[in-house]
């Protein structure tokens, strides 16, 4: 679902601009429709976020961009709480916005996907707070799913034998 709704944005609102959307996440804004944060890359290579509103219309549903900001002027990405598992952060650009994601897993998936483009795009680190480091930037067990998914498989494996060795013999 996530994917289509991420071509649909790209199609009707990102591609018309020239930009590209590398990633967005749904935010609980208001109880009157959904919202959603984007990061978009522009044709000058600049990285936008913008708050945009879904649009539900009986001849064709859009999309419209409330607010944009670029990624440069964001002076610090705040996670609020590190240890707690909550979906809340501010972004601090000349004034402070603070938002809630749909989950704590977009909240980081927002945030890694920020601190890559503000590494690749604009050859700076952005500054975070109260976030799990570990979550946000890339490791070697990380960076590479298909090791990890392979010692996953080593570890079930493992684990069975395990059991079974312990069942009793008939």
């Amino acid at each position: 679902m996530s994917s289509l709704l991420k071509e649909e944005m790209q199609k009707r609102l990102f591609r018309p601009d020239g930009h590209r959307l590398d990633e967005f996440i749904e935010l609980v804004y208001s109880t009157q429709g959904r919202y959603f944060l984007c990061v978009a890359v522009t044709k000058t290579q600049e990285v936008e976020i913008s708050l945009v509103k879904y649009i539900r219309s009986e001849v064709e549903d859009s999309y419209e961009k409330l607010q944009t900001w670029l990624l440069k002027d964001l002076v610090l990405l705040d996670g609020r709480e590190s240890d707690t598992d909550n979906s809340f952060f501010d972004m601090h650009f000349e004034k402070v916005y603070t938002l809630e994601a749909m989950s704590c897993a977009s909240k980081y998936a927002f945030a890694r996907c920020l601190v890559q483009l503000s590494g690749k795009v604009q050859k700076k680190d952005l500054k975070i707070a109260n976030f799990d480091i570990t979550y946000i930037k890339p490791t070697s067990i990380s960076s590479n799913r298909g090791d990890c998914m392979f010692l996953m498989q080593i570890c079930f494996y493992a684990f069975n034998l395990v059991c079974l060795s312990l069942c009793p013999v008939p």
